[in-house]
């Protein structure tokens, strides 16, 4: 296999707004390259890039992929993200490995709310990028418009553009490339063929004035060509190149460059500029991790000469091909029959073949050096987010934190014993995909599948039944309600059966009372002279523990109680522990029933975030469920509302939340605590746990 020198490796993610183009644009990069022989299409199902059923079906990507080819004397790593909402982590977990993003922007709606949300991910991971604007061939397509979008919503930096379209919607025919000031002409049989001209005399002035602008913000990047160009000085076309390239790997300015991934215009000049602006992984130098001993920061060179280390940022599992593990080199080599430490799990491992990937096709590597992405396959136990490394020369590199869950629903599985099969099939995509969490809730007995959105659990339920032949029923989550008292009571619990022979006799006096919140329970012995035997006395606590599951208001556990046994009787004959134990539960369900019962609902600790706004409508739905807002901070040009609501009142809420800020805002939240149930909702919530028990009858 051919060994590309590391500033000859370009590391690129291309990312957008759902449905912008972006696996499309892949696609006629893979055609250009010669990778693929003919222009796959996303709507027609012939994409190499969108491989899985879910994908092709839906017409969107769902799993960030890998396409490696070769551009010139370059190697690309382009990878290929989702954008629609439920899937959009994906690319972040990507752009921890990656040196540029090309950020996809519709020349018809302009920059959406995906599209803020990769500018962040590019802005937290510092990365280099560029904007592509599309779709220009479309009816409605307009240029100016959507160069102005950019620049007002990404004040950031200077979006610059370095090209534009020659004519619009259906009479697009090339671009104008503004670095060497010549136009691409296209073929209209989707070829990506070109005439390389110069430019126009219609489009010349236009040009011009771009131009201008061009080098006016390149030559701000270096006070010495800046000082010259401000006192008339010629500046040669290499020092704006220098100055521009500058600009972006410093992150000061964004190029535009524009076309059409469709009509494949303006692809090759894409890859051209990539490989011209954009750096290789070696332009940090250096990357930092922590010493696994010591906790200490570490720096390791990437070059191919230090000892070897990689971060994995991706696995894709199949039941077929197994377990695939997509790793970017830090620095040394990797080679088959090596063996590398899992420093996140201190295990070793022995290295098996080396693959590229381009969509789901593998191709043999042979070895892979620093700065390349490359993928193993059938690793013992490595996972999404370790480090593997030199034995010798451990580092560990910083994982990407997971977004917690939005959304979460209950799975009942639909053949009998399946559960097993359950349990099985989603460890395994939960290695896929670490923002799916699966648990099962202890009171309410039901398996709980969470992720980012209701599209993302079907997803993930389809996968299920596709992959490992599980099928399963999606329900809301009941809601674990709770039981408690708000009164006193002193109660006798006596159990006295005599039918021939030897008999069954316990008598327990018991005081009943509530306990803090949150204080479970508590059981006091205060049993003396002998009233009640000491053998007996865990069989009565026993009694009282084993009824509290099923409460006598709907059936909900029982919790904050205090018990205290003061007084019983025993026979010497017929006393035994069951029998003080069915007395004890007997006198604790009659004394529950004197001591005021109650319902607890859990309360859940809630942040949401959200443009200005969209502040007053939160707080508003928040008081409409029952919330109760605890503060409120700035966070950027967010506002982070923070609330204590019940958990029944936003089982849905992440849909609601969508369509209220047009899937501007996001959410995080946890469980804090217990709290009754207002008088006037607490009678329907029993009305209803009633219904469905007589219907399950």
């Amino acid at each position: 296999m051919k060994k590309y020198e590391s500033d000859n490796i370009r590391n690129v993610g291309i990312f957008s707004h759902g449905g912008e183009g972006k696996t499309s644009i892949v696609e006629a990069m893979l055609f250009l390259s010669g990778e693929n022989n003919r222009l796959g299409r996303v709507d027609d199902g012939t994409s190499l890039m969108d491989y899985e059923s879910e994908e092709v079906e839906r017409k969107i990507t769902i799993s960030s992929s890998l396409a490696c080819f070769e551009w010139g004397k370059n190697k690309f790593n382009f990878i290929d993200t989702p954008g629609d909402d439920n899937f959009i982590f994906d690319a972040k977990l990507c752009m921890r490995v990656l040196d540029a993003a090309v950020i996809v922007v519709s020349a018809v709606s302009g920059v959406k709310v995906g599209t803020e949300k990769v500018w962040q991910y590019a802005n937290e991971f510092s990365i280099p990028v560029c904007i592509f604007i599309n779709k220009l061939d479309r009816e409605r397509a307009d240029f100016e418009r959507t160069v102005e979008d950019v620049q007002k919503n990404f004040t950031d930096t200077n979006p610059l553009v370095i090209q534009f379209p020659m004519g619009k919607e259906e009479s697009l025919r090339g671009v104008v490339d503004l670095l060497s000031m010549k136009a691409y002409v296209y073929k209209d049989d989707g070829s990506g063929g070109f005439d390389r001209i110069d430019i126009p005399s219609e489009f010349q002035a236009e040009a011009n004035k771009y131009r201008e602008k061009l080098v006016e913000i390149a030559v701000e990047m270096d006070d010495e060509v800046m000082e010259r160009y401000l006192n008339g000085d010629e500046i040669k076309e290499e020092e704006i190149e220098k100055c521009l390239k500058d600009g972006i790997w410093t992150r000061r300015i964004a190029p535009i460059m524009c076309g059409s991934a469709a009509k494949n215009i303006g692809i090759n000049t894409l890859l051209d500029n990539i490989v011209r602006c954009f750096p290789p992984p070696t332009y940090k130098n250096e990357v930092e991790g922590l010493d696994p001993k010591t906790g200490n920061t570490l720096k390791r060179k990437i070059k191919s000469d230090e000892p070897f280390s990689a971060f994995v940022f991706k696995t894709i599992t199949d039941p077929f091909a197994g377990k695939l593990t997509l790793f970017k080199i830090y620095s040394g080599e990797i080679h088959p029959d090596m063996t590398v430490l899992n420093v996140s799990k201190d295990e070793k491992e022995r290295i098996g073949q080396i693959f590229f990937l381009v969509g789901k096709k593998q191709k043999s590597a042979g070895f892979a050096s620093a700065g390349d992405i490359a993928v193993l396959s059938k690793l013992k136990d490595v996972g999404t987010g370790d480090t593997l490394c030199d034995e010798k020369n451990p580092i560990k590199y910083k994982e990407v934190s997971i977004s917690q869950p939005v959304i979460s629903f209950s799975l009942q599985p639909k053949a009998k014993g399946d559960e097993d099969k359950l349990n099985t099939s989603l460890a395994r995509l939960i290695e896929e995909d670490q923002t799916i969490k699966y648990s099962r809730d202890e009171q309410t007995k039901e398996f709980i599948l969470s992720g980012m959105g209701q599209v993302h659990i079907e997803v993930v339920v389809e996968k299920m039944k596709r992959k490992f032949g599980v099928e399963v029923d999606l329900k809301e989550p009941k809601v674990p309600y709770k039981e408690t008292i708000k009164g006193t009571t002193k109660v006798q619990g006596k159990y006295k059966k005599q039918s021939g022979g030897k008999g069954q006799y316990g008598d327990t006096w018991l005081e009943i009372g509530p306990l803090p919140r949150g204080e479970g329970f508590e059981f006091v012995d205060k049993i003396v002279g002998g009233a009640i035997p000491r053998q007996y006395i865990p069989a009565v606590e026993k009694g009282i523990v084993e009824a509290m599951p099923q409460g006598i208001l709907a059936g909900y556990p029982v919790t904050d109680v205090r018990v205290m046994l003061y007084d019983g009787s025993y026979h010497d004959v017929d006393s035994s522990e069951m029998a003080f134990k069915i007395a004890a539960s007997m006198g604790f369900k009659k004394g529950l029933e004197q001591c005021n019962p109650t319902l607890l609902e859990p309360i859940m600790r809630i942040e949401v975030i959200v443009p200005d706004e969209f502040m007053g409508d939160i707080m508003g739905d928040m008081n409409s469920r029952r919330g109760k807002i605890i503060g409120v901070e700035s966070k950027g040009s967010n506002q982070v509302v923070k609330a204590a609501v019940p958990m029944a009142e936003i089982l849905k809420y992440a849909p609601d939340l969508r369509s209220m800020t047009g899937g501007r805002g996001s959410f995080m939240v946890e469980f804090s605590h217990y709290e009754e149930v207002p008088a006037h909702i607490a009678p329907k919530i029993i009305e209803q746990v009633k219904k469905e028990k007589e219907q399950e009858k």
